[in-house]
């Protein structure tokens, strides 16, 4: 048994993966845009960690653009029968590197042979449709016109399976009247909490949710709490922070990224620390305080 296997597991689609996955986006330059600074270290990082067990790869065509999924493909092709490479789409990066909404039917095709291709695959496992009314959290807005592009292209085939990502209960909702939804990837950490009811209720639905962000992204988590706990469980406090969500609810499935061999072992070690009750009181309070 691997280290990532304690992580247990959960169903994302038809497919059952381990619970700490990995996030591709860092292994693109500065600002997730143009190549990596080390090229052979991002090849390094994902043989590792589909070495080490995990068998979940969140990635996207605009990260880069598609610098990427294009090392995904030279590091891991021909893929693992077990692995689940899930992808985004609906946006577009500016030659500045600024991201925009692309949701036009003919860029979200276009997005879908972009990641087909740059991944070197005939069917995309998940495809999450990242809405984009506003960069910088959910706000509401029918997804109905983007997502039934996207529910055309899964009866195609070349689409098994349709998530979200940035969306609000009203576009859950929404969207599952069009097609399945099986995941929905939302920033969420310790310190980011809003979707505390949401997680619980798709929990019940048995719906993957997937925190982006799970380390607080750009501005890595700062607590004196969170570093207080992971002195006393000799632990790194990325390590609790990790540990804290797979406690959180049995439906969350965690994708880290880092372009560090380090930071790898050091993010899938955390499925084997165990929390005690004392240290999840204390944890729960960062989410109150930032609040």
């Amino acid at each position: 048994m691997s280290i990532i296997d304690q992580s247990g597991t959960f169903k994302l689609g038809n497919r059952s993966v381990k619970r700490l996955g990995y996030g591709a986006m860092q292994l693109a330059g500065p600002g997730v845009f143009g190549p990596p600074k080390d090229h052979d270290a991002a090849l390094a990082v994902l043989r590792e960690a589909v070495e080490s067990g995990v068998n979940h790869i969140d990635t996207s065509d605009f990260y880069g653009p598609h610098v990427t999924n294009q090392i995904i493909r030279e590091a891991l092709h021909p893929y693992r029968d077990d692995l689940v490479i899930v992808t985004k789409l609906g946006a577009r990066r500016g030659a500045d590197g600024s991201w925009n909404p692309a949701f036009s039917p003919e860029e979200l095709t276009a997005a879908v042979h972009d990641n087909l291709r740059n991944l070197g695959l005939e069917v995309l496992d998940v495809v999450n449709l990242r809405i984009m009314f506003d960069v910088h959290g959910p706000a509401e807005g029918s997804i109905e016109a983007p997502l039934t592009v996207l529910a055309d292209l899964q009866r195609q085939g070349l689409v098994r399976h349709v998530g979200l990502s940035n969306a609000t209960s009203k576009q859950i909702v929404e969207g599952r009247g069009i097609t399945e939804i099986v995941c929905v990837q939302n920033q969420y950490n310790l310190a980011h909490r809003a979707d505390d009811d949401l997680i619980d209720e798709l929990a019940r639905d048995g719906t993957a949710y997937v925190p982006f962000f799970p380390l607080g992204g750009f501005t890595p988590l700062q607590s004196s709490t969170l570093s207080d706990v992971a002195a006393r469980l000799d632990a790194t406090p990325m390590q609790v922070a990790l540990a804290w969500l797979l406690r959180r609810a049995p439906n969350i499935l965690l994708i880290p990224g880092t372009s560090s061999l380090g930071h790898l072992r050091e993010n899938l070690a955390a499925a084997a620390l165990v929390l005690p009750d004392e240290a999840i009181d204390e944890l729960d309070q960062i989410g109150n305080i930032a609040a």
